[in-house]
């Protein structure tokens, strides 16, 4: 029996896109003969991976995961809306996002972590997962928040089952209130950022780049107006607070009651909002557009 070494393993897991212990199994069943160990990975259909690993995949699933004062959010991308309806992706998505509550939001990290239930990685059960499924898959964020004192509440919109769905959002609260009435309140803020899209968190946390690019446009509108100094930079003093009651969660209106500001909202549940995050699936993954007909032609030699 040949020695089976680590550097023969990760050779043939890069050749290949299999995961690790199946490569090593490949290569033990194949008396350390890469070529072989290739054909039986290719017969298993644990090979597959490697070659649908360039298509692009901006489709699937947002997953979360709450406990007690944590909670997290994943998202895991295929190339089509029909995966997101395949039982075993969404049983995937579901236990990533409850290993994110323990193992963090470090991607790389989520990858080498035990994927529950065996004894290989969450990186081997994704390949596992797309040679069976046959779409491109990846793990593309996570997200993970954590309180001393209060609750993580997790809000998804047109959940395809609880905890996953296109748009989550993670609402952190801190507060010595009851968990339950906290949890109640986050939920609502939740929604309201899955309608809104608030950038930042409150006016110190607006990026500062961004600002100063929208007082210059204001600027200009204001000179535009023909008034005086003095007028236009009152003009820009007001249209400031209404950009960051358009863009600061706290500042804006509170889409429940229509008239209150959220920051209010808080406030009066005696609770401090620490954190939010939104993700909506495939936001900023640059789609490929294709022309059927021209493929159908261009695979019949036609042009």
């Amino acid at each position: 029996m040949a020695e089976i070494t680590a550097a023969m393993v990760r050779d043939l897991r890069e050749k290949t896109g299999a995961g690790m212990m199946d490569c090593k199994k490949a290569l033990v069943e194949n008396n350390g003969d890469a070529e072989a160990a290739i054909d039986w990975l290719r017969k298993k259909g644990l090979a597959a991976a490697a070659k649908k690993s360039g298509r692009v995949a901006a489709e699937g699933l947002i997953g979360t995961a709450t406990g007690p004062q944590v909670g997290a959010m994943v998202e895991v991308n295929a190339e089509t809306d029909f995966v997101a309806r395949n039982e075993l992706f969404q049983n995937f998505v579901a236990e990533v996002a409850g290993l994110v509550l323990s193992v963090g939001e470090d991607v790389e990290a989520l990858k080498a972590a035990t994927f529950p239930g065996t004894t290989h990685s969450v990186q081997d059960e994704l390949t596992r997962l797309i040679a069976t499924i046959g779409e491109n898959m990846s793990i593309r964020r996570a997200k993970r928040f954590s309180v001393s004192s209060g609750a993580v509440a997790s809000y998804v919109h047109s959940a395809v089952k609880p905890g996953l769905g296109k748009i989550g959002v993670l609402v952190a609260l801190e507060a010595a209130s009851e968990i339950e009435a906290l949890e109640t309140l986050g939920r609502q803020i939740g929604m309201h950022v899955a309608a809104t899209r608030p950038e930042a968190l409150d006016i110190s946390a607006v990026d500062p780049s961004a600002l100063e690019r929208e007082k210059a446009v204001l600027s200009e509108q204001a000179r535009a107006s023909g008034k005086p100094d003095a007028i236009i930079e009152k003009m820009v003093e007001g249209r400031v607070r209404k950009y960051y009651e358009e863009v600061v969660l706290l500042e804006q209106v509170w889409v429940h009651d229509g008239e209150s500001r959220v920051k209010a909202v808080v406030q009066k549940a005696g609770a401090k909002l620490v954190g939010f995050t939104r993700f909506q699936l495939g936001e900023g993954i640059e789609k490929q557009t294709s022309d059927f007909a021209a493929e159908v032609a261009a695979a019949a030699g036609t042009v």
